[in-house]
């Protein structure tokens, strides 16, 4: 997952006020999907990040339409952005995470020229456009034309299984590549749920992770859900229990990453 070099020196000539045409061509060359994995796993190591968020920065919105051609592309790219600027936020400043609304509201990542906030990537980008505390059934009405033009054309209730916003109860992280997301998507559905769903035989109920209550148009409803469970055999095949949804832990949990 190594970047060329040449990467790494374009965040000087910005710098440095040398933001010539051959310099913005480069830009436009550099392939994005490897960008977000670089800068993912340089969070992991810890190794120093703020010459790839320049080079995130500089990312043209045309170098985003080209390279993001599909909802396959797209997902890869913004889950690795929003996981890798997630730990990079909380690394340097894990007092961000007492005020959560501020921390994922506020727009404190730059690409393309444009602010985004962790909640205009989850919830613009990766969930097309929905509000976000509306169970998955409320579209925004005014969504930027930049979000329209990036964001999914449908919307893969796998991603919550993706996502990791520093809380004790997300999904551990992963590095998602195009070639192989959906057996990513796939497994880290069924890992998370394995860890998580807990089925009461004597009272034929089941308790399902909170991100499937917040969001559950997402994943089809109540019974789209125990089709789900049936699938990946975490309740009998003949019952069809009640629900109900487990509490979030929000304590900071950071360096989640899926071991390998």
């Amino acid at each position: 997952m190594k970047i060329s070099s040449y990467l790494i020196l374009l965040p000087l000539f910005i710098m440095c006020g040398n933001v010539n045409e051959k310099v913005k061509e480069r830009f436009e060359e550099v392939n994005i999907i490897e960008i977000s994995q670089q800068l993912l796993l340089q969070a992991k190591t810890h190794e120093p990040t703020d010459s790839l968020v320049k080079v995130v920065e500089g990312i043209t919105e045309s170098a985003l339409t080209a390279q993001l051609p599909n909802d396959t592309y797209k997902k890869t790219f913004w889950i690795n952005i929003y996981n890798a600027f997630t730990q990079v936020i909380l690394t340097k400043n894990p007092g961000k995470y007492k005020n959560r609304s501020s921390f994922f509201g506020d727009k404190q990542i730059s690409i393309a020229g444009k602010k985004l906030s962790l909640d205009d990537i989850e919830h613009g980008m990766l969930r097309h456009s929905k509000v976000k505390w509306s169970l998955g059934y409320l579209n925004k009405w005014f969504p930027s034309s930049f979000e329209k033009d990036q964001r999914v054309d449908s919307v893969d209730y796998r991603i919550h299984f993706s996502l990791n916003c520093g809380a004790k109860s997300c999904p551990p992280i992963a590095f998602y590549n195009r070639e192989q997301l959906d057996k990513q998507l796939n497994m880290a559905t069924k890992v998370y749920l394995q860890g998580e769903v807990e089925y009461d035989e004597k009272n034929n109920s089941v308790a399902l992770p909170a991100i499937m209550g917040w969001f559950r148009n997402d994943f089809g409803g109540k019974k789209k859900m125990l089709a789900l469970l049936h699938q990946l055999e975490l309740i009998p095949p003949s019952k069809t229990p009640s629900i109900r949804f487990r509490k979030y832990n929000w304590s900071l949990f950071l360096e989640n990453y899926k071991v390998e």
